[in-house]
């Protein structure tokens, strides 16, 4: 239960899935980040911590919490918007040293707003989706906000896409998203006046192995809840801290966007970038363990003991 852009020195209020650089802890800056000695992203230069909530099932039988095994983290580096080079623009900024951004809300438990009303709030809501996939069967897969209402026999696959846009002052803001601000279109777009500086974009995919459970929850309501005390599934959200050599990044930026491979972009044939093997990445481990409690399960509670809440309201935050 380590935080350090919500919860800066303390404990959180729940369990995250965490990724990066191995020298995340609870008072983390961007030059304690450059001190790790492993990430398990595979590119070696990246140390930066990239962390979201955890999935578990409520057994529906005894009400014990499990947690819920998942692939990783996926995390794309898109070259996105108007202002890029391959859109004819200028070009887009690595991450400054320091920054940091979220999105998404923990205590959000229902959808507000119009679809496609265009605000940044109605686009934050619109930037995280799922899909219960099911392409292991007959049943076709299906896209959702919140939580599905079936078994996802391939898998819960979780997504969000980042603001790719800063107001090229602020390194963080009281609440962490005023800093930053998102494509006209999400995913593509102008950055707005407000926030100039185009970044490249961050999209988030986790894939949730829930039909593991699938033989416990046979004609009963939806059994999985998210860390921060969530059974709706609209409070996931997700957390970056840039740990980038910023000259690294930019020069992959300028460079490696029309790569001499077939498949623009391959990561592999960046000149910028050392790439790691999958197992040794998968073997990083954070240097310091600050928070020592069951997490696994069975158990009675979610980690940090938090009730669930169903909303349609904000959900209240305990520490």
């Amino acid at each position: 239960r380590v935080d350090p852009i919500i919860a800066p020195g303390q404990i959180s209020q729940h369990l995250h899935s965490i990724h990066g650089g191995n020298a995340f802890s609870m008072n983390l800056s961007y030059n304690t980040l450059r001190t790790s000695t492993c990430t398990s992203c595979q590119v070696a230069q990246d140390l930066s911590a990239y962390w979201t909530p955890t999935l578990y099932f409520k057994d529906p039988v005894n009400g014990q919490f499990e947690k819920v095994p998942n692939g990783g983290l996926l995390v794309y580096y898109q070259n996105r918007g108007s202002a890029d080079v391959a859109n004819g623009g200028k070009g887009l900024k690595a991450f400054p040293a320091g920054f940091r951004m979220i999105t998404g809300d923990p205590k959000k438990r229902s959808k507000i707003y119009q679809e496609g009303l265009g605000t940044q709030a109605e686009m934050g809501e619109r930037a995280i989706k799922s899909t219960c996939l099911r392409y292991t069967t007959n049943n076709p897969s299906y896209d959702f906000y919140g939580f599905p209402t079936t078994d996802c026999e391939a898998g819960l696959n979780s997504r969000l896409h980042m603001p790719a846009c800063w107001d090229g002052v602020n390194l963080d803001s009281p609440d962490h998203k005023s800093h930053v601000a998102y494509l006209s279109q999400i995913d593509n777009g102008d950055c707005p006046s407000t926030h100039p500086i185009p970044l490249m974009k961050l999209f988030y995919e986790v894939t949730w192995d829930v039909n593991a459970f699938s033989s416990r929850w046979v004609g009963k309501p939806w059994p999985f809840v998210w860390s921060n005390s969530d059974p709706t599934g609209y409070g996931w959200h997700g957390d970056f801290f840039n740990g980038w050599d910023v000259g690294v990044l930019q020069n992959a930026i300028d460079h490696c966007n029309q790569t001499p491979d077939q498949l623009n972009g391959l990561v592999q044939a960046c000149p910028y970038f050392t790439i790691i093997p999958a197992t040794t990445a998968g073997a990083c481990r954070a240097k310091a363990t600050e928070v020592v409690e069951p997490i696994n399960g069975p158990m009675a509670k979610l980690p940090g003991c938090n009730p669930l809440q169903y909303g349609p309201g904000d959900a209240t935050l305990y520490s």
